[in-house]
């Protein structure tokens, strides 16, 4: 395993802003002092190579790329009600996208897993549109880059962000080769008000836009009792090259941004899932603004796709029990009742 990350993401500097440079430094913290006590084995820690305008041109418009430069270079401020740049935001956003590529290309020359410390975030940056914190699409731009450049065909992304991942659904709406599976908060109820079953893709890519609406005060029980019974049947039947985890903690319960009864215990157990299904794959850092939370989680997500163990192995591990779900957990009727949903929706894509 590689993590990815720069002391330059710092340089997006957004003072008291919720996505901050602390996100990042508490998390490189937390696991520098597990390696050190050993709790972690040994992780390299590598630069990120930042993306020129053409990388970025195979996601975004040039009028999008030219006005988030212009608009650095002009001295920063706010773009939106809540997206804050810097006057190096243009050049940080810039290397955060490289993050991504050059864990892509970690994957892609043996590593198992890359983890993109990065920040600014990016799923919900648009073609052609900067909002909830993101500039460029951090992935978008590395599946661009893996398609152009690798001959990469088919790819897979998990996104357990609570906010829906608008800009990356957009993107990849139409595409048949992306299989896009969101888990999110119901978006009658948070940012971005997108996010709904029915929003299954369209044209050749009608299916593979697969979107899972939480109801607020979802558990861990809830999350894996519907990824359960979606992830694999969904993964196996697409045959993706190429496996992204756009990785969220803001679905935890004790974040400030969202309304979701998530516990530690789902970090690990979805690391060890998509480790299961997929073998190898990237990890993009998106949302997360609990600093507690990044530091416990982070380390908990990481130790499991660093040890030789399987998601049926969890319980043996270190004094893991709490970390694989045990199916007599309580299951909120709710959730049964979307999973129901989903089995009709995507009834003639996937069977689940």
């Amino acid at each position: 395993m590689s993590i990815v990350y720069s002391e330059d993401y710092r340089n997006h500097s957004t003072g008291n802003h919720p996505e901050n440079n602390s996100r990042i430094t508490h998390t490189m913290d937390a696991v520098q002092e597990q390696i050190k006590k050993g709790f972690i084995e040994e992780i390299p820690v590598l630069k990120p190579e930042t993306v020129s305008k053409q990388d970025l041109f195979r996601v975004h418009t040039e009028q999008h790329v030219e006005m988030v430069r212009s608009f650095c270079e002009g001295g920063g401020g706010y773009l939106d009600f809540d997206t804050f740049a810097s006057p190096e935001t243009y050049s940080t956003a810039k290397l955060a996208a490289g993050g991504a590529v050059t864990a892509s290309k970690l994957v892609l020359n043996g590593h198992d897993f890359s983890y993109s410390i990065a920040r600014p975030p990016g799923h919900h940056a648009t073609r052609d549109k900067v909002m909830g914190f993101c500039f460029f699409n951090n992935l978008a731009v590395a599946v661009e880059y893996l398609r152009k450049v690798h001959g990469v065909k088919k790819f897979f992304i998990v996104d357990f962000d609570v906010h829906y991942g608008n800009g990356t659904a957009e993107i990849f709406y139409n595409d048949p080769n992306v299989l896009y599976v969101s888990i999110h908060q119901d978006p009658n109820t948070i940012f971005p008000g997108k996010g709904f079953v029915e929003e299954t893709g369209d044209g050749g890519g009608e299916g593979c836009n697969l979107n899972i609406p939480m109801p607020p005060g979802s558990t861990t029980s809830d999350y894996t009792y519907i990824l359960d019974r979606i992830l694999e049947p969904a993964a196996t039947a697409f045959g993706a090259d190429f496996y992204f985890m756009d990785v969220g903690f803001d679905c935890h319960m004790e974040d400030p941004l969202s309304n979701m009864g998530i516990d530690d215990e789902f970090f690990p157990w979805i690391g060890a899932k998509m480790k299961d299904i997929s073998g190898s794959m990237v990890l993009i850092l998106e949302g997360g603004y609990n600093l507690e939370v990044l530091r416990r989680c982070n380390v908990k997500l990481i130790n499991v796709l660093t040890e030789e163990v399987s998601i049926e192995e969890l319980t043996d591990i270190r004094n893991m029990e709490s970390y694989l779900y045990r199916g007599g957990d309580d299951i909120n009727p709710k959730t049964e009742t979307l999973f129901k949903v989903i089995q009709d929706t995507f009834s003639p894509f996937f069977e689940f």
